[in-house]
């Protein structure tokens, strides 16, 4: 997919912020064990993925209650929906030296209620001269991301004519309408009622 870049300088998507905080102790430390093991960035970038997927749990998966949105609080309680451990992601790709964004599609929240869209969030990383979507959301029955570098594998494809679209925009921060969403509400079931809808 071809990105509309929110800002040009490529260091906009290699900063530390109060919500991207990789020089958290945690993060700096899971970032240089993974670096010993995988040296290149594609291998990096591939090992941070894998983690943030797998060993981070989605919390409406666990039924989860703990709202996360700082990538610090996202390692710490090892849970966040999609656009919190998209937040994590970035941090670790970050704090390795690997330019990351974000990327946000409007999926339908249920099948079983297909006139509610919300905002579904995921990454950019840029890696061989491209930037890439990687969606760390965690997979389950259904949902099968994976990483690739030549051919996208998303947790969701999009679907059309159910209203469902990809925003190309590669922001170099999470959008306030998600960080509102992520810090005003403190249980998994208000979020959930109250998740963005627009960018």
């Amino acid at each position: 997919m071809r990105f509309t870049l929110q800002t040009h300088p490529m260091d906009h998507y290699l900063t530390a912020t109060n919500v991207i905080d990789y020089t958290d102790p945690g993060i700096t430390a899971l970032s240089a064990e993974l670096r010993r093991d995988y040296l290149t960035p594609p291998e990096y970038a591939k090992a941070a993925f894998e983690y943030v997927r797998d060993e981070i749990s989605h919390s409406a998966d666990i039924k989860g209650t703990v709202v996360t949105c700082r990538a610090s609080d996202v390692l710490h309680y090892r849970e966040g929906i999609c656009f919190a451990k998209a937040h994590l992601l970035a941090a670790i790709l970050r704090c390795g030296g690997v330019p990351a964004g974000f990327c946000y599609q409007k999926l339908v929240l249920s099948d079983d209620d297909p006139g509610v869209l919300t905002l579904h969030g995921l990454n950019a990383v840029y890696l061989n001269g491209q930037w890439v979507r990687l969606d760390a959301r965690g997979n389950k029955p259904g949902v099968n991301a994976q990483f690739s570098l030549t051919e996208e594998h998303l947790a969701f494809p999009i679907r059309p004519e159910m209203g469902e679209k990809d925003f190309d925009v590669n922001y170099a921060n999470p959008v306030p309408s998600v960080l509102r969403s992520l810090t005003s509400h403190d249980t998994l079931d208000s979020l959930w009622v109250n998740l963005p809808t627009e960018l």
